[in-house]
């Protein structure tokens, strides 16, 4: 028998596992959709009434979880719409490298550095703090196969 190489499983993610249909109807707000191919958070909805001949309309506008662009779109409310799967994992930042990259450990002492250090005040305040000696964990959010640090909070569980 061949021998396997471990290193060719990713996490199993066909193209089609990365989103699930969802009535647009049963969206809400502070949710996540896919708007233009992109996983976005909504944080505007707007239902119209239905017209003479139609369904009733749902204007939503979202935010790129990784970009933070604006999208709106328009979706009859009996229509299914992507919603990506959106993981959130928390880690412990251990180490910023010299190139950007953040050194962290994850809940069972995984080490990835394969992030960098994100664009603007989130990256200028993870940098500051973690020069600063705080413990910092950073909220890691993952979906159609794009990862990227989201959010930070100061490691309480650390402290006695």
């Amino acid at each position: 028998m061949a021998e396997m190489d471990d290193h060719h499983f990713e996490t199993g993610d066909s193209g089609a596992s990365q989103t699930y249909p969802m009535q647009c109807s049963a969206l809400r707000k502070n949710g996540f959709v896919m708007l233009k191919g992109r996983p976005c958070k909504i944080v505007e909805m707007s239902t119209s009434k239905t017209g003479k001949h139609g369904h009733a309309k749902v204007h939503m506008v979202g935010i790129d979880i990784f970009t933070n662009k604006k999208y709106e779109d328009i979706c009859p409310s009996t229509h299914n719409m992507d919603v990506p799967h959106v993981k959130r994992e928390d880690y412990q930042l251990t180490d910023i490298s010299d190139d950007g990259f953040l050194t962290l450990m994850s809940d069972n002492g995984e080490i990835r550095e394969d992030l960098k250090v994100p664009e603007g005040d989130l990256g200028n305040s993870l940098r500051s703090d973690f020069d600063n000696g705080k413990d910092l964990l950073c909220t890691v959010l993952k979906s159609c196969g794009e990862e990227c640090v989201i959010a930070l909070k100061t490691n309480t569980a650390l402290d006695k």
